[in-house]
């Protein structure tokens, strides 16, 4: 099972761009209709089906950040030549696909239930994840 990721004549570009951000990540083939991508091993087929749909929140992408500068290093690649910030360590990127870049220590802090509220509501407050504004909460 793997995603398929509709674009408007971008899925080349698209799985170019990945590939430059993701480690593990090559292109496994182009028809010029469907471009097959791995991104750090996992299977994605992008095709180029017209300007149809739209990506939207509904589907996103969660990236598990075990420390600061890999959170950092995926934010900046990811909004960078058009994309946008959003809340809570959301993003979309340049082709409009939604991602969340997220620290693998959340899941630590919330299930503490004493600093539980302030964790939440210090990462109400950011766009990007910052650890140790967590881990001060």
């Amino acid at each position: 099972m793997y995603p398929c990721l509709w674009f408007d004549g971008q899925a080349r570009a698209a799985a170019d761009f990945y590939c430059t951000i993701f480690p593990n990540s090559k292109i496994v083939s182009d028809s010029g209709m469907v471009v097959n991508f791995e991104l750090n091993g996992q299977l994605f087929m992008g095709l180029n089906g017209g300007d149809n749909f739209q990506f939207n929140e509904a589907v996103s992408f969660v990236i598990p950040c075990k420390d600061q500068e890999e959170i950092d290093h995926y934010w900046y690649k990811l909004i960078a030549d058009g994309g946008q910030e959003s809340q809570c360590g959301w993003c979309k990127d340049k082709f409009g696909l939604s991602w969340q870049v997220v620290p693998t220590l959340l899941g630590e802090l919330l299930s503490n239930p004493e600093n539980r509220q302030r964790v939440v509501q210090a990462f109400m407050k950011m766009k990007k994840f910052d650890i140790q504004a967590l881990q001060n909460a």
